[in-house]
């Protein structure tokens, strides 16, 4: 997922690291089912069936390269996202449909799950270069499992800054055993993790005006 499951982003938001610096991401929960205003990728969106599902938005003020080389560059993405542990490539060469990389976060005892580190498998799906990314995968920990997660981004230049959009969807039974919950935190992983985006990338500009 960034599967976020990308769970990440229940490690991030269960925690409570969602914090924000610069204009909050704009967001919106959606059911299974729902495609209107779907985040997409070659034509390829998100698992429309899933229970699970949560979109959202930010502008940020960084050239559409920046944003790109970072999102793109899985190996840092421990020195920049709070909640990722490690990150590891499983191939070479620049990221591609195809391409995969494996990644863990630490996830805190909740109602649903004991305290546990989750391994996040994620294979690139679909990928146009500094428009849009779609990855899925399972996420797995001691006493946590996400079956799949599909993750979708795009990245948008409009008025001199990039609009990035994101949306995931989470399928598990466990995960499944509260939806409310386990929406709220996907929702929160994806708002920290464009929040530690923007962050970055308009960091970095700054610093190239210097």
């Amino acid at each position: 997922m960034r599967n976020r499951v990308v769970a990440v982003a229940t490690a991030a938001v269960v925690a409570g690291l969602v914090g924000g610096v610069g204009a909050p991401a704009r967001a919106e929960a959606s059911g299974g089912g729902s495609d209107r205003a779907a985040v997409r990728c070659a034509g390829q969106t998100v698992d429309t069936a899933a229970k699970i599902r949560y979109r959202t938005e930010t502008t940020i003020d960084a050239p559409l390269r920046t944003i790109w080389r970072i999102q793109t560059d899985v190996h840092r993405w421990p020195s920049w996202q709070e909640p990722v542990l490690s990150s590891k490539r499983l191939d070479r060469g620049p990221l591609r449909p195809g391409s995969s990389f494996r990644w863990t976060t630490s996830v805190p005892e909740t109602a649903l799950n004991p305290a546990t580190t989750l391994v996040v498998t994620s294979t690139v799906r679909q990928l146009q270069h500094q428009r849009c990314l779609r990855w899925d995968g399972p996420a797995i920990g001691a006493g946590l499992r996400i079956d799949e997660g599909v993750h979708v981004w795009t990245f948008t230049e409009v008025d001199g800054r990039v609009l990035v959009r994101t949306e995931e969807t989470w399928r598990g039974e466990q995960v499944e055993q509260d939806v409310a919950f386990s929406t709220t935190a996907l929702g929160e992983g994806l708002k920290t993790w464009l929040t530690e985006l923007k962050t970055l990338a308009e960091q970095e500009c700054e610093t190239d005006r210097r």
